[in-house]
């Protein structure tokens, strides 16, 4: 973190009750105009003014002390979801000071009047947390923040800038994806509150030779097993691994259609991450198409578990375009891919 420098007259800022002490001066003086008995007060009053202007300014500028601020915030933000931001304060001020916080949030936020009022005591560390709910993916530039500082004589206050530029991504829903990651697991421990679930289904690839139950497929009846073990057996299958998905995402014109301050294209995105994220856990391999009239990304299927976060940096960027989407294109692409 690093401070711009202050300067003594730059960085000097007049507050409400500065106009408020001087206009009542003012007042005493036009009074005294016309009742000379006022003069002595107005005097008076002038001194006391501009000596409790003086004493502010110098606790401000003449102590040789500063005030630190330092932004923290993930690398990543999530797209539709609150993320925290900290702003934590080092106060080396043997005072207390009223602050005014001003970070300037990147322009998609259209924030104008972020403002934060915090009191803080004389050396001391303060943490600050605000959130932020991004509503579209990308890169997002944040700027200085700046600290309006005072004491609580409260005429003058000093202004302290913490060069604080940095540029995060927004990436699709990944605290959602975080939430519902548990689900993908398979068979969880039942003392976590989740059942096991078994699935019922017909597969090619054989499991094992278990006896028969009522509900069982009598389709699946081993009549061979069943005369050796002079009672009805079933074959059992198990769910086939390293299948090879594909997910579509359409980026026509249509998908631009906001809801709920997301567009059809992020909700559509957000289902494809956890969808991707589930089969890869399920050793399938996954891959991805993009397109409007014509295919725009294209990612080989693949298992790794590097896919995933090469699904994240291919689906960040991605943007609507008004364009009618050729259905048939994306499709014609995809045939040839089972045989790769």
């Amino acid at each position: 973190m690093q401070l711009k420098p202050t300067h003594a007259w730059h960085d000097v800022f007049l507050k409400s009750r500065f106009f408020l002490l001087w206009g009542f001066v003012a007042i005493l003086f036009i009074a005294a105009y016309f009742l000379s008995i006022l003069l002595i007060a107005a005097k008076a009053f002038a001194l006391f003014a501009a000596g409790i202007t003086l004493l502010d300014y110098t606790l401000l500028f003449l102590i040789r002390k500063k005030l630190y601020i330092r932004r923290v915030l993930n690398e990543h933000l999530s797209n539709g979801d609150f993320n925290p931001v900290q702003l934590r304060l080092s106060n080396l001020y043997p005072i207390p000071l009223q602050l005014e916080i001003i970070d300037e949030l990147p322009e998609q936020f259209q924030k104008r009047d972020f403002l934060i009022h915090k009191d803080v005591p004389g050396q001391s560390k303060t943490v600050l947390q605000y959130q932020l709910r991004p509503t579209q993916r990308g890169e997002y530039d944040f700027g200085d923040v700046h600290v309006f500082a005072s004491t609580r004589i409260g005429v003058v206050c000093k202004r302290f800038t913490a060069m604080q530029e940095q540029t995060v991504k927004v990436y699709p829903s990944f605290i959602q994806l975080k939430k519902n990651a548990l689900q993908a697991i398979p068979d969880l421990n039942t003392n976590t509150g989740n059942r096991i679930l078994y699935r019922r289904g017909f597969s090619t690839e054989f499991d094992h030779i278990k006896e028969y139950n009522r509900g069982d497929d009598s389709r699946m009846i081993n009549w061979k097993a069943s005369a050796r073990r002079n009672q009805l057996m079933v074959n059992s299958f198990m769910d086939e691994k390293s299948q090879q998905i594909y997910c579509l995402i359409d980026k026509g014109r249509l998908m631009k259609m906001p809801f709920d301050d997301l567009t059809l294209l992020d909700y559509a995105i957000n289902a494809v991450l956890m969808f991707s994220y589930v089969a890869i856990q399920k050793n399938d391999k996954v891959g991805l198409l993009t397109f409007n009239e014509k295919v725009n990304d294209h990612l080989p299927a693949s298992k790794s578990k590097k896919q995933f976060n090469t699904f994240l940096e291919t689906l960040y960027k991605q943007q609507t375009q008004y364009l009618e989407s050729d259905l048939d294109f994306p499709l014609q692409t995809a045939n040839p891919i089972p045989g790769e």
